[in-house]
């Protein structure tokens, strides 16, 4: 090989290495473009994120402020018929819708609180469900004791 072949030959070589430095720093460029897109799609999701929790928490809050007006409402419709069941039919003296109880640091609240002044005075409770189930009924022996 002559010096002119191997000056041509290291000639290449080094045109070599510039296109593959010229073709990193290409690479390099559309990685950092590609990361800071990323990056942006991830701040937005991340925005979108907090706005979506936000309106998941309002929204239980509407439908636990329907639950409440939903249980007021039905405890509304039974209270006439309550009263007229514990005066009539049990002799009480007293009827009081929502009653709120606190002793010793608990607090219980009775949807309909009935007494008599007779001997020997009698209380009566009532909770007010639209659909009863056991674990209520359960719930309400363990507040009684």
């Amino acid at each position: 090989m002559t010096q002119a072949e191997v000056s041509e030959a290291v000639e290449e070589v080094w045109e070599l290495f510039r296109e593959t430095a010229r073709e990193n720093r290409k690479t390099a460029q559309e990685l950092r473009e590609l990361f800071q897109e990323t990056d942006l799609r991830f701040q937005e999701t991340a925005r979108e994120s907090r706005k979506t929790d936000r309106k998941i928490k309002e929204l239980g809050k509407q439908i636990g402020g329907l639950g409440e007006k939903f249980g007021g409402f039905t405890e509304g419709m039974a209270f006439p018929s309550m009263k007229r069941i514990l005066m009539d039919r049990f002799g009480v003296a007293c009827v009081s819708a929502r009653v709120l109880v606190r002793r010793n640091g608990d607090e219980f609240e009775a949807d309909v609180l009935g007494y008599s002044d007779g001997d020997p005075g009698q209380v009566y409770l009532v909770e007010v469900k639209s659909n009863l189930k056991n674990r209520h009924v359960d719930g309400m022996l363990r507040n009684m004791e």
